[in-house]
């Protein structure tokens, strides 16, 4: 017979139990059950990875390659074009499944900060124009920030199973808060005075939202975006544990053989691809007049194509 526990004053908190275990086991129980109504939503998900990986992994890795210098140079300049196609060569040089499995890990990236924009955006949105919504947001975004990866991977499997989707989804979770926090902050620190101004001039809410105050708030959004990135990117290692397939499987995979050259070429690997991804979004939250010209498509590899287009003209 199991002893009572009595309880101590001087030790209070050996003689209570909340039935907080009781209550997780009850959330991992209520996720078996109910798996078979997020069907939709995870084919919805896999839809779209399996679509982007497709189309990673069918164009020729040097086509890629030019494609992805190309948007950093239309991004950034020539300076952070000529990086990412140094960086992507390194890459593509790693190992002869580097390439294969950077694109796997990319679609993945891609996939969850995808998601990410379009729950995010309207979000900070929202905690940028109402206190109200923002006090509500800021615990539950705490929490999100704070609780360790592994903590939700269990119910994320029990709700949707192992595989890729459970990879972007515990990346949503991990990656979304930057996001909602920054584009908050960006629509809060615009100007009072511009907005009132352009409120005088008749200026619908939409119009004032979507000509004045997201313009005015870009640079901070693209700096909560560029975060948003960083941490999909640092949790491909930690989802691989949960069969998401990519580089950071590699690194696991040659974690559990202490492969020290197979686990080098992973970390490696998702190191470059950070730099690349870290360079074309710091390049996007360059202003126009930074870059040197007025507006962004005079510059770049389409500002090249429009002048011999005028000149052959």
């Amino acid at each position: 017979m199991a002893e009572e526990k009595t309880f101590n004053l001087l030790d209070p908190f050996s003689g209570v139990d909340l039935g907080i275990g009781d209550w997780a086991d009850g959330i991992k129980e209520w996720a078996s059950a109910h798996r078979e109504g997020m069907q939709p939503f995870k084919q919805f998900i896999n839809d779209m990875i399996v679509g982007i990986e497709h189309a990673f992994q069918t164009t020729p890795p040097l086509i890629m390659l030019a494609i992805i210098s190309l948007i950093a140079w239309q991004a950034g300049g020539k300076r952070v074009g000529i990086i990412v196609a140094a960086s992507l060569c390194c890459l593509g040089f790693l190992d002869p499944n580097a390439w294969n499995l950077a694109m796997t890990t990319l679609a993945i990236v891609t996939s969850a900060v995808t998601l990410c924009v379009i729950i995010g955006l309207p979000l900070g949105i929202l905690a940028g124009k109402s206190n109200t919504f923002e006090t509500i947001m800021r615990p539950f975004l705490d929490t999100m920030q704070t609780i360790p990866a592994f903590v939700y991977l269990v119910p994320v499997v029990m709700l949707i199973g192992i595989g890729n989707v459970s990879g972007v989804i515990v990346t949503i979770i991990f990656a979304l808060p930057p996001l909602i926090r920054l584009t908050s902050l960006g629509i809060r620190q615009v100007n009072p005075s511009v907005v009132e101004a352009a409120r005088a001039f008749g200026s619908s809410p939409l119009q004032i939202l979507f000509k004045v105050e997201l313009p005015l708030a870009t640079q901070t959004i693209l700096a909560g975006l560029n975060q948003t990135i960083m941490l999909s990117l640092s949790m491909v290692v930690i989802a691989s544990m949960i069969s998401v397939k990519g580089l950071g499987n590699e690194v696991l995979r040659a974690m559990g053989r202490l492969d020290a050259g197979k686990a080098l070429v992973g970390g490696l690997g998702i190191v470059i691809l950070a730099i690349v991804l870290d360079r074309i979004t710091q390049g996007l939250g360059q202003s126009d007049r930074e870059r040197g010209y007025r507006h962004w498509w005079q510059g770049g590899p389409i500002g090249l194509v429009l002048r011999w287009m005028g000149k052959t003209a």
